[in-house]
């Protein structure tokens, strides 16, 4: 009979702990919750090409034949260019029929009219002075779409280590303020978490032909950082 007793015991203490933490969890300490944030801006040192050939033939097999003519000399053009083949690779392939309607005037039901072969490539560059030639190097492969110009860069954690101390002296700065007004002193910090990091987003730059030639902008990208920080406060004075 003894070892049940204990084991109520001990049920009973571990309860009274769980409701302890329980009460704790329900009157937390006072405290002050602020968040701040920060900025870094970069240069961006990685640029983001999408181009291809696309094709319209009568037949599906002149479509791709004659696609893939082409963009076995566009990929040629990437590597006469020195880049890498890990900085490439295709990003679409497609070949679909292209429709018309039938009848004299246009308005009967839609009939085969031929082919279409599509075939993409995304280029990664290391070098965004290169944007230009390589958009050069493209269209005069035969490279007919050219989607779009991403600029970012490529290590944005490193650069955002300098924006985290001023996101926390951000966050102290407001804490002081709401302190001062609210007639107490800050304590210790209770706890910091990073909130939240915001990337620039990848913006396509359109291009058409006559943009080959033209000189290319990568400009600056701004990184932020927010972080939540509570404080203990006190009584002023203490």
């Amino acid at each position: 009979m003894i070892a049940p007793r204990i084991l109520t015991a001990a049920l009973a203490a571990t309860a009274l702990s769980l409701s302890g933490a329980a009460m704790a969890d329900a009157n937390p300490p006072p405290m002050i919750a602020v968040t701040g944030e920060a900025t870094v801006n970069a240069v961006p040192d990685l640029a983001r090409i999408d181009g291809g050939v696309t094709t319209d033939a009568k037949t599906a097999r002149e479509a791709s034949d004659a696609n893939n003519a082409t963009m076995g000399r566009v990929l040629l053009a990437l590597q006469g260019a020195g880049l890498a083949e890990k900085d490439y690779q295709t990003s679409r392939l497609s070949l679909s029929p292209q429709y018309v309607n039938a009848g004299p005037n246009r308005n009967g039901p839609p009939v085969v009219s031929g082919y279409r072969a599509s075939n993409r490539v995304t280029v990664r560059l290391r070098e965004v002075s290169k944007v230009a030639s390589i958009i050069d190097a493209l269209v005069a492969a035969g490279a007919n779409d050219i989607g779009g110009i991403n600029f970012s860069v490529s290590n944005p954690s490193k650069l955002l280590d300098e924006a985290r101390p001023r996101a926390i002296a951000d966050a102290r700065r407001k804490a002081e303020i709401y302190a001062k007004a609210a007639g107490v002193t800050l304590g210790d910090p209770l706890s910091i978490s990073e909130g939240g990091v915001a990337l620039p987003m990848p913006m396509a730059r359109r291009a058409s032909m006559d943009f080959a030639a033209a000189p290319v902008a990568p400009g600056e990208e701004t990184l932020h950082i927010h972080v939540s920080v509570s404080w203990a406060i006190k009584p002023a004075g203490q």
